[in-house]
């Protein structure tokens, strides 16, 4: 499950731009979960199935950040493990945060003749507006998921602490286009818990408007768990 935190970004971009200058020259911080299901805009990449991941997250300075991330997956097609290489830039745009970067999506195991690996490119602006923090995130593939062709996913989203409690909020609002008939709009909600600063839980309500497209798009609730240390 890629944790909704991922895609938060939103707001308006002002003048004025700046990049953080309290980062380190170079951190790395490890991750590790476990969730009831994979789901991925809506979708379930494990056909219902628990999902295991890991991955590692780099933050470069001032310049930006680039990260791996694994997990098991079940697509109906005989692959077996999904890889994510990710990287982008944060420039400080007055009181937004924009991020701007690209996954290279890997698959294993697929079958003789068919790469389905794609890259996708991400624009994410965000901004805090009192205790919660709203974004806006826009993903393009020129060659989607399965060489569907072009694809454009566009996402709001939002998340807030709850205030002297270790609980939060958060959810998104999204659709995602893709050459065919095959566009759907999805959305999420959930609830997270923070047990301390290394590990967390997450509760999660996921739906799409097209139940009629198959089992992975029907409503699902996930419970995941995470864990990171650097």
């Amino acid at each position: 499950m890629k944790w909704i935190a991922a895609a938060l970004g939103a707001g308006l971009v002002l003048p004025g731009p700046a990049w953080a200058q309290e980062a380190k020259p170079l951190s790395v911080v490890f991750n590790v979960g476990a969730a009831t299901d994979y789901v991925f805009r809506g979708l379930s990449r494990t056909d219902g199935g628990a999902e295991i991941y890991g991955g590692l997250d780099t933050t470069l300075g001032a310049i930006g950040y680039a990260g791996l991330w694994l997990s098991n997956v079940e697509l109906g097609n005989g692959k077996e493990a999904e890889y994510d290489l990710y990287g982008g830039v944060r420039p400080i745009l007055g009181p937004v945060t924009l991020d701007l970067g690209f996954t290279y999506n890997g698959f294993t195991h697929s079958p003789a003749g068919r790469h389905e690996d794609y890259v996708e490119w991400k624009i994410a602006p965000s901004m805090p507006i009192g205790p919660a923090t709203v974004g806006l995130a826009y993903f393009y593939s020129d060659d989607f998921l399965g060489k569907t062709g072009p694809a454009n996913y566009l996402e709001l989203n939002a998340s807030m602490p709850i205030a002297r409690t270790p609980f939060s909020v958060s959810g998104a609002l999204g659709h995602q286009q893709v050459k065919g008939p095959l566009d759907y709009s999805t959305w999420n909600l959930g609830v997270g818990y923070a047990l301390n600063s290394h590990i967390g839980f997450d509760l999660r309500y996921w739906d799409t408007d097209e139940h009629s497209f198959g089992s992975i798009y029907k409503s699902k609730v996930v419970l995941g768990v995470k864990a990171t240390f650097p």
